[in-house]
């Protein structure tokens, strides 16, 4: 294990709200890391206690050597039920989704797949391809009313965070993209998540992993449904919002443009 790895781990701030539903799994994970185990086998040990008898989970986690040459990570997954998974911050929270939801990741994975039948391995993946990996690396879970919505959509965050800032109370937001929760744990202003509206029965990690799951297509997710965020500006996640003058900040808190990009946006596209 190398000492960034240690570093890392020993960062990560499980008090900060968006990792309260993670916390549980994946202190108990970085505490095996941290120990000296891999990364695959602190997973496998974690997901033992989740599904206990051999042949549940929904993976099983391998280093990254594993993967053949020349196959697709995706169809590897999908083949063999084994993800090759790195030492670092990225692989580690791609493996506490797979841990928290399994429904979710297998989904994914089935449409990433389906859609390599379709086009094949190209240097452009299409829109659903984009779409699946933009969801999969940076995607967040809302239930929102939709007043409290439709100013997102439009990016009237005045609205949004000071008009509107009561209706948060009403919200559930939660984080699934990795990559997104790999970024924040050096938290900084500009990071964005692209989120995804929630109408699940109940706020539970259960609830949303089946609801979401159900709910994924390629053709919704080519349509671009996501609204933008940046995570440090939700009431109650970062002091610093309370300032005055903390949304008044261009450079982060942009304003909608007036014709919609040809494209999916990539990840660090959007203030990250």
């Amino acid at each position: 294990m190398s000492p960034p790895l240690v570093s890392d781990l020993n960062a990560i701030d499980w008090s900060a709200p968006w990792l309260v539903p993670w916390r549980g799994l994946g202190q108990a994970t970085a505490q095996r890391v941290l120990a000296g185990q891999t990364q695959p086998q602190a997973l496998n040990a974690v997901g033992s206690t989740l599904w206990p008898v051999a042949g549940q989970a929904p993976v099983c986690f391998v280093p990254q050597s594993d993967l053949p040459a020349g196959v697709a990570y995706e169809s590897y997954i999908f083949e063999y039920h084994q993800c090759p998974t790195r030492e670092g911050l990225h692989d580690f929270f791609n493996g506490l989704a797979w841990l928290h939801f399994p429904r979710v990741k297998r989904r994914l994975n089935q449409l990433h797949v389906d859609q390599i039948a379709q086009t094949g391995i190209a240097p452009v993946r299409g829109p659903a391809r984009d779409a699946l990996t933009l969801f999969d690396e940076n995607a967040a879970l809302l239930r929102a009313p939709e007043a409290l919505w439709q100013a997102l959509v439009a990016k009237d965050w005045r609205r949004v965070f000071i008009d509107l800032r009561p209706l948060w109370q009403q919200t559930h937001l939660l984080l699934f993209g990795h990559a997104l929760l790999e970024k924040l744990v050096y938290p900084r202003k500009p990071i964005t998540a692209h989120v995804y509206r929630v109408f699940s029965a109940t706020d539970s990690v259960a609830s949303l992993d089946d609801w979401v799951a159900a709910d994924l297509s390629a053709d919704k997710l080519a349509a671009k449904p996501f609204a933008h965020l940046p995570v440090l500006g939700v009431p109650g996640w970062w002091p610093g919002n309370e300032a005055p003058g903390f949304y008044d900040d261009p450079s982060v808190f942009r304003a909608a443009r007036t014709v919609a990009p040809a494209s999916v946006k990539s990840l660090d596209a959007v203030g990250n």
